[in-house]
C-alpha cells in the first residue's frame, strides 16, 4: 500500500516539498532562537556589568562594604572576594551561589559578618582607616554563567567579574549576577511558539502541495485516459486533450498528438502498402496462372517467354519488397545480410561503380571521376541500377552520367531527353508504387518502387536523392553521397 501511495508523482511532490519546508523551517527556527538567547544573554550580561562596575566605582571610592548600594539587592546576587578568594561581602539574601568560583556566601567572622568594619577604624590621630584608600577599577570584564538562591528563590544568572586594585589591600574581584529568567522566559515561549507553529505550517505546507500538484497533473490523467482508450480501440483518429495551460504538460500532450498522427500516417503508409503490393503481385500471378492452366490445356498454345517474363517481374517484385522491407526495418549500410549487425561501412570508388553499371547500356554517356565513398557498394549500386533504368524508359535517344566531387560530397548526376518531369510531381515520383501518366503500363513503367528504393538507399547512406531539369530538356536526377575520408 505504501509502495503505491508513494508511488505516485504527487505523493513524492507532496513528500519532497513538506520535507524541505521542514528542514527550512527548523533551520529558521534554530537560527532565531540562537539568536533570541544571543540578544538576551547578551542584555544580561550588560546590566550584571553595569552593576559590577557601580560597585567598583563605590569600592574605588573608598566606600566601606556596609555602604554599598548593591548588598541591599534582592535581585542580584554580588559576591567581593580579594586575591587569597576569600569572600568579603556579600549580598545580604544570598543564600547559596555557583559559577564564580567561590561558593562561600557569608565572609569570615574576621571581616565581621557581611560588612567589613575597617572603614570605621581609624587610627590615634584620626586618620580615616585603610577602607578609604582610592583604587584603580580594570578594564576588563569576564563573564559566566550560574545560579544562586537569594531570599528562598532560586534563579540563573549572567555574573560579570571586574577587579579593583588597591595598594594595602590588593585586588579584590566584585562579582555582579543580572538574572536570566527573560531570556529563558522568552526563549520558552518562543520555543513553544514554533513546535506548535510549525505542524500546523506543514500540514498547510502539504496540503496546498497536495491540492496544487492534482490540479496540475490533471490533463495528464487526462491524456493517460485518452491514451489507454485509443490503445484499447486501436483508432489512431484520436487526439489526446491539449490543456490552454501552455506549460510543459501542453507540450507534451501537443508532441504526444504529433507521436499518434506520425503512427497513423504510418500505418496507414503500411496499408496502402500492402494494398498496392498485392495489387501488383495480382496481376503477373494471374497471367502466369492463365498461361499455365491454358499450357496444360492447350500444349500447344504455351507461351513460355510470357510465362518467364512474369515470372521474372515477380522475382523481381519480390526482391523490391523485400529490400523496402529490410530498409524499412533500419538496416545500415554495413549489413552484409538480413538480420545482421551493420559493420563498419566500406570504401569504394563511385566512379568506378558508375561505370560498370553503365557498360553495355545503349545511348548511355559517362564522365565519371574517381571519388571514394563509404557504405553498402550493392546498394549503392541499385540506386545507380534504378536510375540509369528509370531515364532509359523515358529517354528519347541519349542519357548522361556523370561522378564528380563537391566539396565534402560526391555527386551523381543522371539526365535525359526525355519529356522531365513536372514540378509539381518532383516528390510524388519518390512515393512507393506513383507512376506518372506516361509510365502507367506495367510492361513499361514497372511497379512504381525504383524511385522510392533509391531514394531510401540514398537517406540511409546520409545523402540525398532529387530531380531537376537536365540540360537537355529531360529530367535530371542527382544525387549526393557524403565523401569518404
Amino acid at each position: 500500500m505504501s509502495r503505491r501511495l508513494f508511488g505516485s508523482v504527487r505523493s513524492r511532490a507532496t513528500l519532497a516539498a513538506t520535507l524541505v519546508v521542514a528542514v527550512a523551517l527548523v533551520a529558521a527556527g534554530t537560527a532565531v532562537l540562537l539568536s533570541l538567547r544571543s540578544n538576551l544573554t547578551g542584555q544580561a550580561a550588560a546590566d550584571a556589568a553595569g552593576t559590577a562596575r557601580n560597585i567598583a566605582v563605590e569600592l574605588s571610592d573608598g566606600r566601606p562594604y556596609d555602604q554599598l548600594s548593591a548588598l541591599d539587592d534582592d535581585d542580584r546576587p554580588v559576591q567581593i572576594v580579594d586575591e587569597q578568594g576569600t569572600l568579603v561581602a556579600a549580598s545580604e539574601d544570598l543564600e547559596s551561589i555557583s559559577g564564580t568560583g567561590v561558593d562561600a556566601v557569608r565572609p569570615r567572622p574576621s571581616t565581621g559578618g557581611t560588612v567589613r568594619e575597617d572603614a570605621d577604624d581609624s587610627d590615634d590621630d584620626g586618620a580615616p582607616g585603610k577602607a578609604a584608600e582610592a583604587g584603580e577599577i580594570g578594564t576588563d570584564t569576564d563573564y559566566s554563567n550560574g545560579s544562586a538562591t537569594l531570599d528562598g528563590k532560586t534563579a540563573d544568572y549572567r555574573f560579570a567579574a571586574v577587579e579593583v586594585e588597591f595598594e594595602d589591600r590588593g585586588t579584590l574581584t566584585v562579582y555582579a549576577g543580572a538574572p536570566l529568567s527573560a531570556e529563558q522566559s522568552a526563549v520558552g515561549t518562543a520555543s513553544t511558539v514554533l513546535l506548535i507553529g510549525f505542524p500546523l505550517l506543514l500540514g498547510v505546507v502539504a496540503g496546498v502541495t497536495w491540492l496544487v500538484t492534482r490540479r496540475a497533473l490533471r490533463p495528464v490523467e487526462g491524456i493517460r485516459t485518452e491514451m489507454a482508450a485509443i490503445t484499447a480501440s486501436e483508432d489512431l483518429a484520436r487526439r489526446v486533450p491539449v490543456p490552454d495551460t501552455h506549460d510543459e504538460v501542453a507540450r507534451l500532450a501537443l508532441t504526444t498528438n504529433e507521436t499518434l498522427a506520425a503512427l497513423q500516417a504510418s500505418v496507414e503508409r503500411q496499408r496502402r502498402f500492402v494494398a498496392d503490393a498485392s495489387h501488383e503481385l495480382r496481376s503477373p500471378i494471374a497471367s502466369l496462372r492463365t498461361q499455365l492452366e491454358v499450357g496444360a490445356a492447350h500444349p500447344e498454345l504455351l507461351d513460355l517467354d510470357g510465362a518467364v517474363e512474369d515470372t521474372v517481374r515477380l522475382q523481381d517484385l519480390a526482391a523490391d519488397l523485400l529490400l523496402l522491407a529490410r530498409l524499412d526495418a533500419g538496416e545500415g549500410p554495413g549489413a552484409s545480410s538480413p538480420g545482421t549487425a551493420p559493420g563498419p561501412p566500406a570504401r569504394f570508388d563511385l566512379g568506378a561503380l558508375a561505370c560498370e553499371k553503365a557498360e553495355g547500356r545503349t545511348g548511355v554517356t559517362v564522365d565519371a571521376g574517381v571519388v571514394e565513398v563509404a557504405g553498402s557498394r550493392a546498394q549503392v549500386g541499385r540506386v545507380l541500377t534504378n536510375l540509369l533504368d528509370n531515364a532509359a524508359r523515358h529517354a528519347r535517344s541519349a542519357v548522361t552520367l556523370t561522378v564528380d566531387r563537391q566539396g565534402e560530397w560526391a555527386v551523381v548526376a543522371v539526365g535525359d531527353d526525355g519529356d522531365g518531369v513536372a514540378e509539381a510531381d518532383r516528390e510524388r515520383i519518390f512515393e512507393r508504387f506513383v507512376r506518372l501518366d506516361e509510365a502507367r503500363s506495367r510492361d513499361d513503367g514497372g511497379a512504381g518502387l525504383g524511385l522510392a528504393i533509391a531514394r531510401e538507399i540514398a537517406v540511409r547512406h546520409g545523402g540525398t536523392l532529387t530531380v531537376g531539369r537536365a540540360p537537355a530538356g529531360g529530367a535530371l536526377f542527382e544525387l549526393r553521397l557524403p565523401r569518404a575520408h
